[in-house]
């Protein structure tokens, strides 16, 4: 099995987590995050009294920047562990 660069996959999973979490962000911003979970949540047959924090930049910025980073982590150790456990016999 071939081997991935943990590096990479760290990239790309930090970039996707840091992307939806931009969008959700953004989601708060333009005041269409509610409507939206109300949405999926009645999909999955949950109804629950919630509310979502008014807009805070410097929380979307921290929001974000925690995502890249825990995504980053998250994808380097997949990549690791795969290797390891793709590691061909010599």
């Amino acid at each position: 099995m071939n081997q991935i660069n943990a590096h990479k996959t760290g990239l790309v999973l930090g970039g996707l987590f840091g992307t939806v979490h931009a969008v959700w962000a953004l989601m708060v911003f333009m005041g269409i995050a509610k409507p939206f979970l109300d949405f999926i949540l009645g999909l999955h047959f949950l109804t629950f009294d919630y509310s979502i924090n008014p807009f805070s930049l410097v929380s979307a910025l921290m929001l974000v920047l925690m995502t890249v980073i825990l995504g980053y982590l998250a994808g380097y150790v997949f990549g690791r562990f795969w290797n390891i456990a793709h590691q061909e016999k010599q």
